[in-house]
């Protein structure tokens, strides 16, 4: 499981263009992950950094969602809601399981694996902050105050 102050591993996953993207990058960067895409907590969040993904590139942040979707699925979702930044397809679930976002959930009595909605900043290859079990609501705001914070 990947925690604060550890140095962000090295990793490649298909972004929704089906081109292979890798990290870390050099840039600054936010990893969302998002249990499946279109669907109404991940498309507001996803909205939400799409919306907000100016004051980001000014902080010089660049900010990729990660799910288990196929890149094809991917593809849709940003097209349907004109997603500027990469979506990427973790299908095999490894890099959910390396970030220890793929975890036991249970709805209605019933027991599954599935994505815990997490947020990763990443700053000079070193993941600074985490946070887990997000609620949508002012998520990215958040985020965007704790980069000024760091920045400053």
């Amino acid at each position: 499981m990947i925690k604060e102050g550890q140095k962000l591993p090295s990793f490649k996953l298909k972004n929704q263009k089906d081109e292979e993207v890798k990290f870390p990058t050099k840039e600054d960067t936010v990893i969302y992950f998002y249990p499946k895409a279109d669907t109404p907590g991940c498309t507001k969040e996803s909205c939400d950094f799409q919306s907000n993904l100016r004051k980001l590139n000014n902080l010089k942040v660049r900010v990729y969602g990660i799910s288990k979707d196929t890149v094809q699925k991917q593809n849709k979702f940003a097209e349907k809601y004109k997603l500027k930044f990469d979506l990427l397809s973790d299908e095999s679930e490894k890099i959910c399981e390396k970030f220890g976002v793929w975890i036991k959930k249970s709805m209605y009595g019933r027991t599954y694996k599935g994505i815990d909605r997490s947020t990763f900043l990443i700053m000079k290859g070193k993941v600074v902050k985490v946070w887990r079990k997000v609620k949508v609501n002012n998520h990215v705001e958040e985020v965007i105050d704790t980069i000024k914070q760091m920045n400053k």
